[in-house]
């Protein structure tokens, strides 16, 4: 019976631990950048986004980001805030996915862009919640920025419009 139990626990460990281990993939860590304080970096090669706080730290977000020869690098404000967005797939997308509808409403399963999305200014980029959770930490997309769904909604509720986002490598 012991090996039983030690067993369920064992399961409800690991169920445990998936369920916490998305929720605390934001974290505060030291930042210094010389960027004003409410301001993203998001840092290419690490795969990390950073909401600056100002007083020399971050919250330090995983994210998806594009893949090569997809990437971009510079500084856009954020011009859009929406939740559970509709998706169009950008030309370049449909043109690889031929199959994809022309939209995708907000809230389906298979809407790429998640829980919550801010566009950024010229009209290409997001960065969007996900529903492929596990391409988070990835070189994965047309060059938006994929968070966990969770994450998303947090930083959504955190930045305004206009808040400037600098792409780094």
């Amino acid at each position: 019976m012991s090996g039983r139990v030690a067993a369920l626990f064992g399961v409800a460990g690991a169920v445990l631990a998936g369920c916490f281990g998305t929720a605390q993939a934001r974290e505060i860590v030291p930042f210094q950048n010389g960027v004003e304080p409410g301001s993203i970096v998001i840092s290419v090669s690490q795969r990390k986004l950073y909401l600056v706080n100002g007083d020399g730290t971050a919250i330090r977000y995983p994210v998806a980001v594009g893949r090569p020869g997809k990437q971009w690098f510079g500084t856009k404000p954020i011009d859009g805030k929406y939740v559970a967005p509709a998706w169009s797939p950008p030309a370049e997308v449909k043109r690889d996915n031929p199959r994809l509808p022309n939209l995708i409403a907000g809230g389906s399963p298979h809407n790429p862009m998640g829980a919550a999305a801010m566009t950024l200014a010229g009209g290409e980029y997001a960065i969007h919640g996900t529903n492929r959770p596990g391409s988070v930490g990835t070189y994965a997309s047309y060059g938006c920025i994929r968070m966990f769904n969770q994450d998303v909604v947090d930083l959504y509720a955190r930045v305004d419009v206009g808040t400037q986002v600098y792409m780094t490598h």
